[in-house]
């Protein structure tokens, strides 16, 4: 068990602070949504005058862009990355605030006419209405309902079937306009039990609570697996959402 010790050990001593994921590389693999949500995030980035990336991560992402708002802020909870994104942020003139994920947004009414969010743990829509403008809009590339399910039952065991995300009902209430709603299955393959390890110390909500130690007889057990059978698969569920501030006849569909 020397090999499944030491993967253990590789994949727990790896960083996860921001949401650089290079590391997988060749250790582990995840389709990409077919949307393209950074050159859509581009896009919308470029038109904006005032924008706010909801938990933000280590702004990856959204330092990518190339052209950036006049006024651009950030939110992030997790204070490993604050560091992280507002170096990512700097050049773009980037302000990042520490703020809890169920916290209300430090921001006043109607103060950004973009409002994104790539992966958000929780969405609050009565904030996010709260702070665009009218006609303002919500892009976000969110985690679907059930994702890596494959994943979380070989640590968890049988889960219930996963509850729909309410989407169109919750936007409707805040007062937003869904003009795209996508789903998409994308499957996820893990070559080593190290890169599972290091993967649900890094994407918390999989497994929550997840340490090697309180897991070890699971992880023995999907090692044996990968070993015998080959990569492990699971499939990642991701929505993209794009709404608007107001009503469909206030905003005609573009």
């Amino acid at each position: 068990m020397s090999d499944f010790e030491d993967l253990l050990r590789e994949g727990e001593e790896v960083p996860v602070e921001g949401w650089d994921f290079s590391w997988f590389e060749g250790r582990a693999t995840e389709e990409r949504p077919s949307w393209g949500y950074s050159t859509l995030l581009a896009e919308h980035m470029a038109r904006a005058g005032a924008a706010l990336d909801v938990q933000t991560g280590g702004a990856e992402v959204l330092a990518g862009i190339p052209k950036a708002p006049a006024l651009l802020r950030a939110t992030e909870s997790w204070p490993p990355n604050l560091e992280i994104a507002r170096r990512n942020l700097a050049p773009l003139n980037g302000e990042v605030v520490h703020v809890e994920d169920t916290d209300d947004l430090p921001f006043a009414d109607g103060t950004f006419d973009l409002v994104v969010s790539r992966h958000p743990t929780t969405v609050l829509w009565d904030e996010i209405a709260r702070v665009l403008k009218p006609g303002g809009t919500y892009l976000s590339q969110g985690i679907g309902a059930g994702s890596n399910r494959e994943l979380s039952e070989a640590m968890l065991g049988p889960l219930p079937t996963p509850a729909d995300l309410r989407l169109e009902e919750r936007a409707a209430a805040a007062g937003l306009s869904i003009f795209t709603l996508e789903h998409q299955s994308l499957r996820a393959e893990y070559y080593d039990i190290g890169a599972i390890v290091h993967f649900l110390r890094k994407v918390l909500w999989t497994v929550p609570g997840f340490t090697v130690e309180r897991y070890r007889p699971q992880l023995a057990k999907v090692h044996e697996r990968i070993e015998s059978e080959g990569p492990f698969v699971s499939h990642a569920r991701r929505y993209l959402l794009k709404a608007v501030k107001g009503t469909p006849s206030d905003h005609p569909r573009t």
